[in-house]
């Protein structure tokens, strides 16, 4: 699965977000199925399916729980983080209190991340865009410095 897109969205006074179609499909997600949403980076918030929220317990279980910071952020994400169901028009609702802490307004932006989706304000969106676009050639080489990747 890799999502990748950038799409403007409004959330309704029910805190309801529809998710693209183009997304759904990728996703593979019927109606009816789930997605967990949780607080993400930037003030941002992430979306997983089932299947990928799992696989991020997972990795995250592997890591030493003696780490105060390790723990903390366990707390913070797993606490926080709730399920929601993909309703018949493709919605879901996002928690008041998460969508508190992303100061969600009236205009939002769901970006395709990879593995998940990330939910943003769309003045939030706008502003971490100016501030790391002109940046861009010196973030991706940070990002891709790592050890190469063997393509077969």
């Amino acid at each position: 699965m890799l999502l990748t897109g950038s799409f403007q969205r409004s959330i309704d006074e029910k805190l309801r977000i529809a998710i693209p179609k183009r997304l759904r499909a990728v996703l593979e997600c019927p109606k009816g199925a789930s997605l967990f949403v949780a607080p993400g980076t930037d003030d941002s918030l992430v979306l997983y399916t089932e299947e990928a929220f799992s696989q991020l317990a997972k990795r995250l279980a592997g890591v030493s729980p003696t780490q105060k910071d390790v723990r903390a952020y366990m707390r913070l994400f797993f606490a926080r983080a709730a399920q929601v169901e993909i309703d018949g028009q493709g919605r879901i609702r996002i928690p008041q209190e998460l969508a508190n802490l992303a100061q969600l307004s009236k205009e939002i932006v769901l970006l395709g991340v990879q593995d998940h989706m990330e939910l943003w304000a769309a003045e939030r969106w706008e502003a971490y865009l100016s501030t790391k676009q002109p940046h861009y050639d010196e973030i991706a080489e940070a990002a891709l410095s790592g050890p190469r990747l063997e393509i077969d």
